[in-house]
């Protein structure tokens, strides 16, 4: 079941994307008097058709991965005569411009208005104030401690702990400080710190940087127990067992995920007694002696169980934000450019090698968060098609030939030079760029399979 929701949620959220992006296409290729033959959303077998008064033919394909605006143009075939003055080729540059350029506007037009949805309802996010700080951590020995609030990074505010994280984002892959505006507990007083970075999480997949930094949020936990518990593994052979409620360890309250691991990497080989409740408040005491395994080059301690948390966030620190119509409006803009931005400078961080390339997805990763999103609410699942359809919008406008990008490259080249590209030059272009997108997607496939394992 959990599958058929991951694909029906995948296959709505690519047809989403994928019509509005060739409408864009299509709506303005009407406008500039071009005769636009087909309009396909998807690809094979046609499941539903139909034509217009213009006698534009509309496609249903079964394969819902894509789809294409077909226009009238010389350089696909032979076009009838009194088709010509319709022909795309035969429109000026700066009309062929509009109609290719369209396709990502409309993507970015679909977030915008996404966003609009989700911020009508009001925003609502956790203050950048440090819970835990690990010590010997680099926030730790800059002057970070439980309590600090991040109120600017690199001079810009950061009113939630995800817009910190972001601005954090433009450091990865450098080397030198990364600045800081905090306050600390019970002081409106405002300090400057600074954290030395050396090619900071350039190897890292999926980085955190607040949690590489050494921060955790202020996350209090109400439970913790275990999922899974590996027949295995140390936690097996001593009794532990699936649902146990985990309350303390070596007579210490368990009061933090953070806590409870470090214990047990840094006990291998040493007995550490475990307080746990099973079903009916049975409570037992058991003792287990974490497994020695090598993990990141270190030897640790490793009980080969699997986590469960359940707790929540300070509700002080739970900031609310309403919006009427129009500051809804203007938010979704700032939130559409600024994802823009940084979907683009993490091309540009993949490109010099400042962020790992194994950061880079594919189609199994979509759709899993489609998936995911989808059951964690519709405004999540609103967010994640506004944020698909601008990572869309981007990547149509790289200068790759084949993409969007790559044609408006051509197009300018041909306002410059005062005459179109020739044929064989653009034929190269394309199958450069063919095999560029193909070798990329076999990658981003690549890195999704690898994550399973």
């Amino acid at each position: 079941m959990d599958i058929l929701q991951t694909i029906f949620f995948t296959l709505i959220a690519l047809g989403v994307l994928v019509s509005f992006h060739e409408f864009g296409h299509f709506w303005v290729a009407r406008r500039c008097g071009v005769k636009v033959q087909k309009f396909s959303i998807g690809f094979g077998t046609p499941l539903l058709r139909w034509r217009d008064a213009q006698d534009t033919e509309f496609v249903i394909a079964a394969l819902p991965l894509g789809g294409y605006v077909k226009m009238v143009d010389e350089r696909e075939g032979n076009v009838a005569e009194e088709d010509l003055p319709f022909a795309f080729s035969r429109k000026s540059v700066w009309q062929r411009i509009a109609i290719v350029a369209a396709g990502p506007a409309a993507n970015f037009l679909l977030a915008l208005v996404a966003f609009w949805i989700v911020f009508l309802a009001g925003e609502r996010g956790l203050a950048p104030v440090a819970g835990d700080v690990k010590a010997d951590s680099l926030a730790a020995q800059s002057g970070f401690e439980s309590g600090t609030e991040i109120i600017a990074v690199d001079g810009v505010a950061t009113a939630t702990w995800s817009a910190a994280t972001r601005q954090l984002f433009g450091f990865i892959g450098t080397s030198g400080e990364i600045p800081f505006t905090v306050t600390y507990p019970d002081s409106t007083i405002q300090y400057q710190l600074l954290v030395p970075v050396d090619k900071w999480l350039r190897d890292a997949e999926e980085p955190s940087p607040l949690r590489e930094l050494g921060i955790q949020p202020p996350f209090e936990l109400e439970s913790l127990s275990l999922v899974a518990v590996s027949e295995d593994g140390a936690g097996y052979a001593a009794g532990l067992r699936a649902e146990d409620r985990l309350l303390a360890i070596n007579n210490i309250n368990i009061t933090s995920i953070e806590t409870f691991i470090n214990t047990i990497a840094a006990s291998p080989g040493s007995s550490v007694e475990l307080l746990v409740e099973r079903e009916e408040g049975q409570q037992l005491t058991i003792a287990v002696t974490p497994r020695l395994v090598e993990r990141d080059g270190e030897q640790v301690g490793q009980l080969g169980v699997q986590l469960s948390s359940v707790g929540r966030y300070p509700e002080a620190l739970l900031r609310n934000i309403d919006h009427n119509p129009l500051s809804a409006l203007f938010r979704a803009a700032s939130e559409t450019v600024d994802t823009s931005f940084f979907v683009l400078e993490s091309i540009g961080k993949l490109l010099v090698g400042e962020l790992s390339p194994k950061n880079l997805s594919g189609p199994i990763t979509i759709a899993k968060v489609a998936g995911d999103t989808a059951k964690s609410g519709f405004d999540n699942f609103i967010r994640f098609i506004a944020i698909l359809s601008i990572m869309l919008g981007v990547m149509n406008l790289l200068p790759i030939p084949v993409l969007d990008g790559g044609h408006l490259v051509y197009y300018l080249i041909e306002i410059v030079k005062g005459s179109p590209v020739s044929d064989s030059v653009q034929l190269v272009g394309y199958k450069v760029g063919f095999f560029m997108l193909m070798g990329l997607m076999v990658f981003a496939t690549y890195n999704d399979v690898m994550r399973s394992f």
